[in-house]
């Protein structure tokens, strides 16, 4: 965050005032284009920003490492942004949070030496194509290699958008087949890409194959589509999604920008279909390694009645070094939210192990000492309270019951 920016009343930076408000987009270059297009979600698919020629004319300021990226984008990951978001994007600013992460840069062509192209491990953990089986009780069931618009900092960018040439094709009966064949699976979560730009009938497919699984209590969707295409939620979608239930849905929001008018608006309707909502953030640089730019979105997420869920620290994908923060920083961001904001917009801070050891949550050093006598705890102030740790058998230093009884009787 700019940190020239002069506080308003109330201590908050102007900025961090302005981020509160949620604003429409607008049509920005698109003017043109009539309202009933501008709101079909597949106009805006069509006509997405994909080629270095359009990001010059829409995008007059970009630069020589901007431009360099682009050229080079599609052997990694291939260019694309909804014209919805791409009105988020300041022209004027190289740093924007908006433009960083949508935007290519040359500095994806660099690969630091513990940067890895499946950093989470989940080729390893496939027991058939387009199946992540890495805990206990649930799988990661990917749909799709495609999505509304393209994070330059994604983990499976060896295969979406087919950039690097991946192929891949996901056969849906052979991994419904496998879920069906291990009864300790109860819990399935679609994602790939992104499982929202399958058609309501596809959806409806899918969801009603898995939903008739005995053994599957727990259905889950991550998407990005409410951030990137909130035109995509429709009410006939949600009509569809209403049928599964339990179902949850985590979505992906990193800035207090990316929540609009628009974005609301589409969050308010899946809540409306009784979908509980979380959110999943990527601690990257210059985008939201800064305290005040973190509460500010949890809070407004809140408000979007999400729940913000994890705060991943950027996993170790080729390329993404010029994205990433050190985790200090991240246990910096975690001591600034824990008692500073309530505690239903804290999200868990978590490092996804490299190679696929799962994610591991980590947060500031709350406590002290921890001895047989005694915990020794820091609160949110940095202030050391002691708590007396309890004895093992906890029996023997409770009254004995029939004095308990004749207590609460009296």
């Amino acid at each position: 965050m700019d940190a020239s920016a002069s506080s308003s009343e109330g201590g908050e930076s102007n900025s961090a005032a302005a981020w509160k408000q949620f604003v429409s987009t607008g049509r920005g270059p698109w003017q043109e284009v009539p309202a009933e297009q501008w709101e079909d979600w597949r106009w805006q698919l069509k006509h997405r920003v994909t080629s270095l020629e359009q990001l010059e004319r829409l995008l007059p300021t970009l630069t020589p490492e901007e431009r360099a990226g682009t050229i080079l984008a599609n052997r990694k990951l291939a260019l694309g942004i909804t014209p919805y978001f791409f009105n988020l994007i300041d022209p004027a600013d190289e740093n924007c949070p908006i433009r960083r992460q949508v935007v290519p840069r040359i500095e994806e062509t660099v690969t630091a030496p513990w940067e890895r192209t499946d950093p989470c491990g989940e080729e390893a953990h496939s027991p058939v194509p387009g199946l992540v089986h890495r805990y206990p009780d649930r799988v990661l069931f990917l749909v799709t290699d495609r999505c509304a618009a393209y994070c330059r900092y994604c983990t499976r960018s060896r295969m979406v958008s087919n950039a690097s040439g991946y192929d891949f094709h996901p056969q849906f009966e052979q991994q419904i087949e496998y879920i069906r064949k291990h009864p300790e699976v109860r819990d399935v979560l679609l994602s790939g890409g992104d499982p929202l730009l399958l058609s309501d009938e596809k959806l409806n497919e899918l969801l009603g194959a898995l939903r008739a699984i005995p053994h599957v209590e727990f259905l889950r969707i991550g998407t990005r589509i409410p951030i990137f295409l909130p035109q995509r939620i429709t009410s006939s979608l949600c009509s569809v999604l209403r049928r599964y239930h339990p179902l949850f849905i985590s979505i992906h929001t990193n800035h207090p920008r990316e929540l609009t008018l628009e974005s609301r608006g589409a969050l308010e309707r899946l809540a409306d279909a009784g979908i509980p909502l979380g959110n999943q953030s990527v601690l990257l640089r210059h985008v939201n390694d800064d305290p005040e730019v973190m509460r500010v979105l949890v809070q407004k997420l809140l408000m979007c009645r999400v729940r913000p869920y994890y705060l991943y620290q950027c996993d170790l994908i080729a390329g993404s070094a010029h994205l990433r923060t050190s985790v200090r920083r991240g246990l910096e961001i975690m001591r600034q939210l824990r008692g500073y904001t309530t505690g239903y917009a804290v999200p868990t801070y978590v490092i996804d192990a490299p190679g696929g050891g799962g994610k591991v949550p980590i947060s500031p050093d709350y406590v002290i000492q921890h001895t047989p006598e005694r915990v020794l705890l820091r609160n949110y102030k940095g202030e050391c309270y002691e708590y007396p740790e309890m004895p093992e058998e906890f029996s023997s230093v409770v009254a004995p019951e029939s004095r308990c009884a004749t207590e609460w009787a009296g």
